[in-house]
């Protein structure tokens, strides 16, 4: 005879465990904006493989004078022994890839390629890195401010931008450069030519950004966040730094990424043609410079910078594409 059923009894007698019997409790915890667009990116493995290599590059370029030492390399000694007096070039084949020169010596000077990529990678990357922080520094201000006030401000800026996109920036930059090569501000030599770049590249590059910001901040000043805060009292400057900038952090990281490899390709075309870095500093676009009168005879010269500067401005590419599409997957 089966025992009876006690139908007296309320769900509130019945315990937790009970309803949950085999399932562990665990706390839900809510994500971060940041946390849901690293996951995002990590599923976008062409990104993330940008992402490394871009990690790579800047290791090697902030590492290069310890590495240098370490593999007793100097990017401005000659090997003459290595040259062949007859036709200049490098003896072996591949421009005299060896053990101790892995990627060839130079034709003429004999000077050690590996070790004048290394040196040149640090002179890019800290001309589009100086140049990207002054443009954006520039262009996110002059944009928040213009976006944000609207009328005569907006007008005056937006003409400004106009102006300054109007400039044929190369020959611009080629004029000043040149004119500064001799000495300028108390400085001379490699911190003069690394400051012009810097100069030249970033202030005549700001509208790029400037037009960006503005956008995004007309867009948000009619937010009701934005009220919320104008209903309190807070002011202009509060609301711009406060309110505005922290919600434009997103676009001005994208388009950093997908600045950088422009100036470093501009950094390049300067030196190639003469009025960016001066020898004997090494440079990705000197290389090249010098690299054109021995390609017919020795292309190994010309491969090796110009595939740096490719794989560098791929990875920069990549990366910026990545984090576009992790911090506002409306792009895809």
């Amino acid at each position: 005879m089966t025992a009876p059923i006690d139908t007296t009894g309320s769900q509130t007698d019945v315990a937790p465990e009970a309803v949950l019997k085999g399932v562990e409790a665990k706390q839900i915890e809510g994500r971060s904006l940041g946390q849901i667009a690293w996951t995002r990116f990590k599923r976008d493995k062409v990104a993330v493989a940008g992402g490394i290599v871009v990690v790579l590059l800047i290791l090697m370029a902030a590492l290069s004078r310890p590495i240098q030492s370490m593999l007793g390399l100097d990017p401005n000694q000659f090997h003459q022994d290595l040259i062949d007096p007859n036709t200049t070039l490098p003896k072996g084949d591949f421009g005299g890839m060896s053990w101790d020169h892995p990627l060839g010596v130079e034709p003429k000077f004999g000077r050690d390629i590996f070790s004048r990529i290394l040196e040149g990678s640090w002179v890019s990357l800290v001309v589009a890195f100086g140049a990207t922080v002054l443009s954006n520094a520039i262009g996110t201000i002059l944009g928040v401010v213009a976006g944000y006030y609207g009328g005569r401000v907006d007008t005056v800026i937006s003409r400004l931008m106009d102006t300054f996109l109007a400039f044929p920036l190369l020959l611009f930059a080629i004029a000043i450069s040149a004119t500064l090569q001799g000495g300028a501000f108390g400085l001379e030599g490699l911190p003069l030519h690394l400051l012009v770049l810097i100069f030249v590249i970033g202030f005549f590059n700001w509208p790029y950004m400037g037009r960006i910001v503005r956008g995004q901040a007309l867009a948000l000043r009619e937010r009701e966040f934005v009220d919320a805060a104008r209903g309190m009292g807070a002011r202009g400057p509060y609301i711009l730094f406060k309110e505005l900038l922290p919600n434009l952090v997103a676009p001005i990281i994208v388009y950093s990424t997908l600045l950088i490899p422009t100036n470093i390709i501009f950094e390049a075309s300067l030196s190639f043609l003469g009025v960016g870095i001066q020898p004997p500093q090494a440079s990705w676009g000197g290389m090249l410079n010098q690299a054109k009168d021995f390609f017919e005879v020795d292309p190994q010269y010309m491969v090796v910078p110009g595939l740096a500067i490719f794989v560098t401005v791929l990875a920069f590419n990549l990366l910026g594409d990545g984090l576009r599409d992790a911090l506002d997957p409306r792009s895809r």
